[in-house]
């Protein structure tokens, strides 16, 4: 059977499973579109909150920036897995024993505003939009690939795809659905990087075999890439970058997680608020499965790109294109890995032609430029073909990339589509609007939402982790400030919040369509994305905590100059952040 076959019966009958489901768990009422009905088991909770948390950002695209960048980038590592702890420990209990459908609900009855509540949905609206770029780009790519179609195609197949279960299972379904995505995703991540670690270092668990030894080699792993890539002019795989920018972007994504309203919604449909603990206990342990594999996955791939394009060592010749493995044919019809033989010479040369340093070293070989360009967002999928690993591995390895893609995209889509029909439509334009009607324009609110990602997606403002991080910058200046005010503050007034919220946003969203384009629009951004160009340095990713100070200050300073809060809030606040009689949270509608 060939590899296309292979992939189209894997991928195919993921997606079958995925569909059926939705329909077995198609949600017949607003309680189990918004919060399945608050019957969810929190082991199982933990599985689909893990599935909704690890993205294309985190199955696609993060081993590639780790492997293209090194140490500098296990800031996303750091900051992901640090800011699901804050969002256990500080938020998600909380929230549940408030016991709303939405992040915005919350919003507008802590600090007894509309205004505060319209903020808040517009927050969440943009963040998530944001999000959802970055996954649809992802599952673009993974289409693409083992589709044999173009990315833009890809992109389409994978709204399809995400259109029929999500708007039709709501939370409900889709919470089943990311059950099974998650076993499809973490057994597709593992079993290739098991294979990898083993024909490299010979132990057969990737992060013991990290830090092991390089069997041809018989050096430390580790050690063995910072002699390949510094031998091409890149900078050491294990060299640490600016500190201050490292601790920005670490913050950035550590409270832009726990800002995260998809994530924080998945807490709202278990029984009791133990439950919502429990959850964010059972979700890290699944996220640490793969967290723990990810940095192998990038240091082996680099290593096995660079010994395909210099298989006798970097000091000898590169191999011809003509000669080049079939894995590199396979991507090129995508477009995400392109040759362009600037010398003449026929064969692929691969370093870093940035590096002032090595300028003199390439002119000796006769090289006049690097000559192949990968994209990041390849590397993951492209890793069981790059080892020669049998083909079902490369079909599973398809089918969890668009695992997980789907889930999150399905998680934020849900996200957006409750802001709209019931913070907006039911509780602020139409409060008499009927059940039936609400869930209708629920879907359609979410099916306008995978359009719009859509259209985003075919011209992401960049590789899918990228992506992903600059919501989690808008999630830390906006999101974040608020709920950590809300529960810890009985003194932040509706002023106070909503002006940090506006303050957060507004100062945030300029400095990343500044570099980035205005909505991410390719060719309108007013200065080039260049580190020359930054404000004290920090790139468009880091700037979320910068945000978030000043949504904090403004909510402070605005607070302190006009009324407390009425009675009854601060009783409320109270309430919240007291466990005393927390065995079943309330349910207000």
């Amino acid at each position: 059977m060939d590899q296309y076959t292979l992939n189209l019966i894997i991928v195919g009958a993921s997606f079958a499973l995925y569909i059926g489901i939705a329909i077995w768990a198609r949600a017949g009422s607003t309680a189990e579109f918004y919060a399945a009905n608050r019957g969810v088991n929190p082991v199982m909770n933990g599985m689909a909150t893990a599935a909704d948390w690890m993205s294309a950002a985190s199955f696609i695209s993060m081993a590639g920036l780790i492997a293209t960048v090194g140490y500098g980038n296990s800031t996303y590592l750091m900051g992901w897995t640090g800011g699901y702890v804050l969002l256990a420990l500080l938020l998600a209990p909380y929230l549940r024993k408030f016991g709303k459908y939405t992040v915005p609900q919350f919003i507008g009855d802590r600090f007894y505003s509309q205004g505060a509540r319209l903020t808040a949905v517009v927050c969440l609206i943009i963040i998530s939009v944001t999000y959802v770029i970055g996954q649809m780009t992802g599952a673009g790519v993974a289409f693409s690939r083992f589709l044999e179609v173009d990315v833009s195609t890809g992109l389409w197949i994978a709204s399809a795809v995400v259109f029929v279960y999500a708007v039709l299972g709501g939370m409900k379904g889709i919470t089943y659905t990311q059950v099974a995505q998650y076993i499809v995703l973490i057994i597709a991540y593992t079993i290739p990087a098991i294979f990898i670690s083993m024909q490299l270092t010979g132990n057969p668990i990737p992060w013991f075999g990290l830090f092991g030894t390089h069997t041809e080699s018989a050096l430390p792993l580790l050690q063995k890439l910072d002699q390949v890539v510094t031998d091409l002019g890149f900078n050491a795989y294990t060299a640490q970058g600016s500190m201050l920018n490292m601790t920005l972007f670490t913050l950035s994504l550590m409270i832009g997680t726990a800002g995260l309203p998809h994530v924080i919604i998945r807490f709202f449909t278990v029984p009791k608020v133990a439950d919502a603990r429990w959850s964010a206990g059972w979700a890290l342990v699944f996220i640490a499965l793969l967290y723990l594999t990810a940095p192998a996955v990038g240091a082996m791939a680099r290593l096995n790109i660079l010994d395909t394009i210099y298989p006798g060592g970097t000091q000898q010749e590169a191999v011809l294109y003509d000669e080049r493995p079939d894995w590199m044919r396979n991507w090129e019809v995508t477009g995400l890995l392109t040759f362009e033989d600037k010398n003449g010479d026929g064969r692929i040369q691969y370093y870093n032609d940035a590096a002032a340093g090595f300028t003199d070293t390439a002119t000796q070989r006769g090289w006049t430029g690097n000559e192949l360009t990968i994209n990041n967002d390849i590397l993951v999928l492209a890793n069981p073909e790059i080892a020669q690993l049998p083909g079902w591995v490369i079909g599973l390895i398809a089918a969890g990339g668009l695992a997980a893609a789907l889930s999150t995209a399905a998680g934020l889509l849900l996200a957006i589509s409750s802001a709209i029909s019931h913070d907006l439509i039911k509780d602020f334009l139409k409060p008499d609007i009927s059940e039936k009607s609400e869930l209708l324009a629920a879907r359609i609110a979410m099916a306008g939402a995978i359009l719009v990602a859509t259209l985003l997606g075919l011209n992401p403002p960049g590789f899918a982790a990228q992506t992903v991080a600059l919501a989690f910058g808008l999630a830390a200046a906006t999101i974040f400030p608020a709920l950590m005010m809300g529960i810890f503050s009985k003194r932040i007034n509706s002023l106070g919040a909503t002006l940090g919220m506006i303050v957060g946003l507004v100062i945030t969203c300029v400095y990343l369509f500044t570099y980035l384009g205005w909505f991410f629009v390719a060719g309108t951004n007013m200065v080039e994305n260049v580190p020359a160009n930054y404000l004290f340095g920090i790139p468009p990713t880091a700037f979320g905590p910068i945000g978030a100070l000043l949504n904090f200050a403004t909510a402070y300073i605005v607070s302190m100059m006009t009324q407390a809060p009425p009675k009854h809030v601060q009783d409320l606040v109270e309430s919240i952040r007291v466990p005393r009689g927390a065995g079943a949270a309330t349910a207000h509608h």
